[in-house]
């Protein structure tokens, strides 16, 4: 009985055969399915794979650099805050901390890492969860994948993926170009911050080449939960983490064991800068910079090798701009020193009057009424009584102030009395003989304020577009030395006359160059009703001047409005020999791999005779040196050669001011959003106080700065030299005119 129980429990070499075999299939099937299971995930048959074209050229959301022209970023335009670094950009710290924290056998595998793959299985099986994915593969999910899939099933094929990719960028990449596109791809979790680039200067204001050990450590250790170990949020997970790092760089040996003791114990310094849209220099000319750019693209149907159009927020474009960027800081501080000042003053004249009274009552409606808040409530369909009962209700809202934010508890109606009470400024700054803009402010402050003054918007411009008059006569044969009557005068009859208001003092004959030295209205009137209206406003149009410029007298006293864009333009082409250049703030724009794909090419126009373009000059030089600029001189002591003109349109609500010198030719503007809200009294809403210390204080700085080599020398003659004589003393003011006749011309 025992020997057939134990013959049944032998397995005879049949059974044993056919089990072996049976084995070997399943094993060999097993293979099989692996490899054609491989072989699909390769083909794509569970989710497409990169093409070695895309392997190539790796798709990420890149943010598009504006470059200054001295090789600054002003500024991104992004959707996800990423620019890209080169692998010599990056602290050795750096990939020392991700090889000894994420991959210690980098630089000895192919992308995929089977000792470690194998040991990380058995850890698993046992309880103990670790990661076994190398550098490449991570790098494989950031680039070719919309994120760690969640289910198990969906996981493993992505695994999967993850190695055939990895394999194959191996194959295309070198080991410091893998390195490179990962730290450039990698998620940082918080403050739209991706890449190194942009974490290097979110969280400590630099840049990833100058990171130190601790601040690497931080940066990679973040890597393995932006969200758990954020050093804002959660500072001791941080901390925790970096010395994780620190300590796994000790046993790679890349710091001694006494340096990781004393780094542990050293805290978190951060240095936060958060990017936003607004931050950064030249937010203004950035944001009208974009617009012109889209519009360039499509009217000049600039593409993509596909046909599809670039994105400025995805395609990591890099924009190179003429702004220079100490120029640019110069010009905000400039504005911010005078403006707290000028503001100071503004809101005192206010104090105890109320502007709103009257007719002005309906400008706080109409800023209502443009309201996102009124839009809102409207759609919701409240009535008019419930929307002015929500405008007169207080609530909490942040405010500017030249001190800083101030939040405080307001109603959105004092908010809109508040904002409109704001005086705004402009400014802008190019060289005449190259057209190139080095400085550009288009408003107060970005953040609040986002309507740019210098191109976008135009407002009234006063005398400073007188020069254009004088300019025709000069060109006309006129001399700068000829004298014209200072008195009252109506150009023009019936429905057309026009009396010019006369804010200066009316007086005996004057020349056209003190005239236009002391901006004197009556002069001004007389010359274009001897020159003509049609002549001016033509040349205006030539000079740049690219808003409505109608055929009237009123126009010698800038009766109409312009934007300092062009006017700074326009007198560029006195100072460049009556030789207009477009004003240029593009130079050229590269793909992210260094590709031209656009450049700017500006337009150039003969606009006036060169020597009366020196003449034009020599009589803006006087408004400094003996006229309405000339606190240029005793205030500001800028004795260089200098010239300009002022601008102050009726009630005071627009102050300008042009200054020219040989390199440079600046314009700003000050002025409450309404025309309606203004100066109190001449003395302080004039060009020369309002305007003019914009200006002077920028040039300060610009002068002080010998980086910049501009020079103070004169103005350098026209080409050809002067057959004009300069010195009223040699004239005679009316040659071939007896004096009798001479009343009788004057209307004396």
């Amino acid at each position: 009985m025992a020997q057939q129980k134990k013959k049944k429990n032998t397995l005879s070499q049949e059974e044993i055969n056919r089990y072996t075999r049976n084995f070997w299939k399943l094993l060999i099937g097993l293979i099989l399915l692996g490899f054609l299971f491989i072989f699909s995930v390769g083909m794509g048959l569970f989710g497409k794979l990169p093409t070695f074209r895309d392997l190539e050229n790796p798709k990420s959301n890149l943010a598009s650099e504006v470059i200054s022209d001295d090789g600054v970023v002003l500024g991104t335009y992004f959707v996800q805050n990423r620019s890209n670094v080169r692998y010599d950009q990056l602290s050795p710290h750096l990939v020392q901390a991700l090889i000894a924290t994420e991959d210690k056998r980098f630089y000895r595998h192919s992308g995929i890492d089977y000792r470690r793959t194998f040991t990380i299985i058995f850890h698993n099986l046992i309880g103990n969860r670790q990661g076994a994915s190398t550098i490449t593969q991570q790098l494989a999910l950031n680039l070719f994948s919309e994120g760690r899939a969640r289910s198990t099933g969906k996981r493993i094929i992505q695994k999967f993926q993850e190695w055939i990719t990895a394999v194959r960028l191996e194959r295309n990449y070198t080991k410091e170009e893998i390195i490179t596109m990962y730290f450039n791809t990698v998620d940082f979790g918080a403050y739209n911050t991706y890449g190194i680039k942009s974490a290097a200067r979110t969280y400590f204001n630099t840049t990833p080449d100058k990171l130190d050990v601790k601040q690497a450590a931080l940066l990679v250790g973040m890597l393995k939960g932006p969200g758990i170990y954020s050093p804002v949020r959660y500072p001791q997970n941080a901390i925790r983490r970096r010395n994780v790092v620190i300590e796994s760089m000790r046993r790679g040996g890349f710091v001694t064991r006494e340096e990781s003791l004393r780094l542990q114990k050293e805290p978190i310094v951060l240095d936060m800068r958060i990017s936003n849209y607004g931050e950064g220099l030249a937010p203004y000319f950035r944001a009208v910079m974009k617009r012109e750019i889209q519009r360039e693209f499509s009217e000049m149907s600039i593409t993509k090798a596909d046909g599809t159009p670039w994105d400025l927020d995805r395609d990591g474009l890099r924009i190179y701009t003429t702004i220079n960027s100490k120029m640019q800081l110069y010009a905000e501080e400039a504005q911010q020193e005078w403006m707290k000042t000028v503001q100071a003053s503004f809101d005192k004249q206010w104090k105890s009057r109320d502007p709103f009274r009257g007719e002005k009552a309906k400008l706080l409606e109409t800023g209502m009424k443009r309201s996102d808040r009124y839009r809102v409530l409207k759609q919701a369909g409240k009535s008019d009584a419930e929307i002015k009962k929500e405008f007169d209700t207080p609530v909490a809202m942040t405010i500017f102030t030249w001190e800083g934010n101030k939040d405080t508890l307001m109603t959105p109606m004092d908010s809109i009395r508040y904002n409109k009470l704001i005086l705004r400024n402009s400014f802008m700054s190019m060289e005449p003989h190259t057209g190139y803009v080095r400085a550009w402010v288009g408003g107060i402050n970005f953040e609040h304020y986002k309507y740019d003054q210098v191109k976008t918007g135009t407002r009234q411009v006063g005398s400073t577009a007188k020069p254009f008059t004088y300019a025709v006569a000069i060109d006309n044969g006129y001399s700068p030395c000829f004298q014209v009557p200072n008195v009252p005068l109506t150009v023009g009859s019936g429905a057309y006359a026009w009396t010019p208001r006369g804010e200066n003092k009316a007086g005996s004959p004057i020349t056209l160059r003190k005239a236009l030295a002391n901006s004197q209205n009556f002069a001004t009137a007389y010359m274009i009703n001897e020159v003509g209206a049609t002549p001016v406003a033509a040349l205006t149009k030539r000079m740049g001047i690219t808003s409505d410029v109608p055929e009237y007298p009123s126009i010698a006293l800038g009766a109409y409005e312009a934007s300092v864009y062009d006017m700074v333009g326009a007198y560029s082409a006195f100072v460049n020999h009556g030789v207009w250049i477009e004003p240029t703030y593009i130079l050229r724009i590269e793909d992210k791999n260094g590709m031209p794909i656009y450049e700017k090419a500006p337009r150039v126009t003969k606009v006036l005779n060169g020597e009366s373009a020196y003449v034009m000059v020599d009589m803006l030089k006087r408004v400094v040196s003996e006229g309405s600029g000339g606190r240029i001189r005793w205030r500001y002591n800028l004795t260089n050669p200098i010239g300009g003109k002022t601008g102050t349109t009726n009630d005071n609500a627009d102050a300008w001011f042009i200054g020219i010198t040989p390199e440079l030719v600046s314009g700003v503007w000050t002025g409450a959003e309404d025309r309606g809200i203004s100066f109190a009294s001449m003395a302080e809403g004039q060009g020369a106080q309002a305007a003019l210390p914009v200006f002077a204080l920028y040039m300060q700085k610009v002068y002080a700065d010998t980086s910049l080599h501009y020079s103070k020398e004169d103005f350098p003659l026209p080409p050809g030299g002067l057959t004009r004589e300069l010195d009223c003393s040699q004239y005679d003011p009316f040659p071939g005119v007896e004096t009798e006749k001479l009343d009788d011309r004057l209307g004396f």
